[in-house]
């Protein structure tokens, strides 16, 4: 769809929610598909993302210049038929010390392939870019190896409890132009 925001890697393309994607969503999947131009499964969208959807509406209604700073769509664009697999966002735009809280979710039949890997690298880039955006967290419970594994790989570190019982906090922080990452390690 022209017009739309969208972050490219190596195997997907991400795009950014909008009212007229978040709406078809929830209520048209066949106009959901077309919008995308990608197979939406059966099995959309991912458990852990079900109950935030409506939120997500919510907020893009409310808020016009968080485009970017919500969901994005995770379109698998390397193979044949494009595909949707996963999401992730922000839960808005930068908080007054300048971080963004990421999350994402993967369907189960695309999980342990690299795909929440590469998403979180793209998004993370893509907020870094901004400049009033000093650090990214996120969180996850202890017992999701697959999702600390995802932050660990992608150089977040992780900074102790998180906010629910059983969760911890991880967070990346932006390098200073005048460090480099030698320097920092």
């Amino acid at each position: 769809m022209p017009g739309m925001m969208q972050i490219h890697t190596a195997r997907l393309e991400m795009t950014a929610a909008s009212v007229e994607l978040s709406e078809a969503e929830l209520g048209d999947r066949p106009l959901f598909d077309r919008l995308l131009n990608a197979t939406v499964p059966p099995n959309w969208p991912p458990e852990t993302a079900a109950d935030a959807l409506p939120w997500f509406l919510e907020m893009l209604r409310g808020n016009p210049g968080w485009l970017g700073w919500l969901s994005w769509y995770a379109i698998r664009v390397d193979r044949p038929a494009r595909v949707l697999v996963g999401s992730g966002g922000f839960k808005g735009g930068p908080d007054a010390s300048g971080m963004v809280e990421i999350g994402y979710s993967v369907l189960p039949e695309f999980q342990r392939q690299g795909i929440a890997t590469e998403m979180v690298i793209a998004l993370t880039q893509w907020a870094l870019s901004h400049g009033e955006v000093t650090r990214v967290e996120a969180e996850t419970r202890l017992d999701n190896t697959g999702s600390c594994g995802v932050l660990s790989r992608t150089r977040f570190r992780s900074v102790g409890a998180g906010t629910e019982p059983g969760s911890v906090r991880f967070c990346l922080d932006r390098v200073p132009p005048s460090v480099s990452p030698a320097q920092q390690a």
